[in-house]
């Protein structure tokens, strides 16, 4: 389940909000994306895996575990750790040739 939108780290793209399949966050008009309907999520990671800024936390043992706070998933390296186990950088497979535009078509094969 999605845990943390972290406003620092941040750059407000609202790629998060766009590739949720359970639209599960709100635009906000200024600042980061706010968790609209954290039981809606469906734990799929999209979200964290296209952040360009690795602001997301996402936890598939939130249901067992208790609250996370921001400072512990920033200290523990957490934030893009989806993206980093699965070979994506910064929004695309490999990464090296990342669309900062996030053109979603550029972004798939064939």
């Amino acid at each position: 389940m999605i845990e943390i939108v972290s406003e620092t780290r941040c750059v407000e793209c609202n790629i998060c909000v766009k590739v949720c399949p359970a639209d599960v966050f709100d635009a906000a008009p200024a600042g980061a994306p706010l968790i609209a309907r954290q039981d809606d999520c469906q734990t799929c990671f999209l979200c964290e895996l296209y952040c360009p800024a690795d602001a997301l936390f996402v936890d598939a043992q939130a249901e067992r575990a208790p609250h996370v706070r921001e400072a512990d998933i920033e200290a523990a390296g957490l934030f893009g750790s989806y993206a980093r186990a699965m070979g994506w950088n910064r929004g695309k497979p490999g990464g090296a040739d990342r669309d900062p535009t996030f053109n979603i078509r550029a972004a798939m094969p064939g």
